[in-house]
């Protein structure tokens, strides 16, 4: 079978790109290289023996993309393209919203045209907000907070709406959570062009010198420690669930929203701790106030990603931060 694989060459999709080509699937790969590089590729094939095929395409350009639904038929794809940085949306939401939004309709439009019926769709756990009890679960309330978290949700309504109307098509909507770590040879890694947004790339920019310190914002929850608590999940366990997702929309029609995360929530300090204990570095930190919009603890129930596509989590975070650290390494 043959998938093709949107922002295949970015932190998760490069991942989820290894463990396809492990799983036997022939593997096409566009990319436009935005947030991406395409050195990626001699990686994969270094890893794996096998290099993707691969075509440099911006999803917004439907003439470009159309060209590749002709040249090749595919029996689902996998769509990680999108451009994702919070802080980003909301200073360019127009920008936000034309990539994200005008970009996936191409997308779908062109896969009905060559009766490409089965989709798995890259969403965020971004869709719940600020969750009002945790774990959270897919019945949870849906409120976004920035023009990025948007864009997932109303790609999550398309697909409805379009799974509604045409009852052969088939989509899993996965709900990230936290993803870290990296491929444990080391050649794979989170790679983010300019300054990183998420934690663990502050924690390693932190270790590095790359930055003085690191700044925690708030230590006056009600948690633990007084600092966030989120749910971080191995980048190659959110790859295997890529692969559970495929099983499952070659075997059913319909629409379906599923979580993935370990079930399991961690302080931003006890992942510091972690990482410097796993890796023997300190990592440099200050408190800074809390920033507005953070909530106080989210993670998931993950009951529905073990029933419908029988996967669960296996790598645990001091896997995560091991990982982490010896990709970035690899990547001075």
């Amino acid at each position: 079978m043959r998938i093709l694989v949107s922002g295949g060459c970015g932190y998760i999709g490069s991942h989820t790109v290894i463990r396809l080509i492990e799983n036997g699937y022939d593997v096409t790969v566009f990319d436009n290289l935005y947030n991406s590089k395409i050195t990626v590729l001699d990686k994969i094939e270094k890893i794996t023996g096998v290099r993707p095929d691969f075509v440099l395409c911006d999803m917004t350009d439907i003439a470009s993309l159309e060209a590749i639904f002709r040249d090749s038929h595919f029996d689902a794809v996998i769509h990680f393209a999108g451009y994702k940085a919070v802080g980003e949306s909301i200073e360019k939401p127009l920008m936000y919203y034309d990539n994200n939004i005008t970009g996936t309709l191409n997308l779908l439009e062109l896969m009905e045209k060559y009766n490409v019926k089965n989709l798995i769709f890259s969403s965020s756990a971004t869709v719940y907000g600020l969750p009002e009890k945790c774990p959270v679960d897919e019945k949870s309330p849906l409120f976004c907070l920035n023009p990025y978290g948007r864009t997932k949700l109303m790609i999550e309504q398309i697909l409805l709406d379009l799974c509604n109307a045409d009852k052969d098509f088939s989509a899993v909507m996965l709900r990230y959570f936290n993803p870290v770590g990296a491929h444990p040879s080391g050649l794979i890694a989170e790679d983010p062009n300019g300054i990183p947004n998420n934690l663990m790339p502050r924690i390693i920019s932190a270790a590095k010198g790359k930055i003085k310190e690191l700044k925690v914002f708030g230590d006056d929850y009600d948690t633990r420690d007084g600092t966030c608590i989120r749910d971080y999940i191995h980048v190659l366990d959110l790859a295997d669930g890529h692969v559970a997702a495929l099983n499952y929309v070659f075997k059913h029609k319909g629409n379906i929203a599923v979580n993935l995360g370990t079930g399991n929530g961690y302080t931003v300090l006890e992942l510091i701790k972690t990482f410097e204990k796993v890796n023997g570095v300190k990592v440099p930190y200050s408190i800074a106030p809390r920033r507005e919009g953070d909530s106080k603890s989210t993670y998931a129930d993950n009951s529905f990603a073990k029933e419908i596509l029988g996967w669960e989590a296996k790598l645990g975070v001091e896997d995560m931060c091991r990982d982490a650290w010896k990709g970035a390494l690899n990547y001075e």
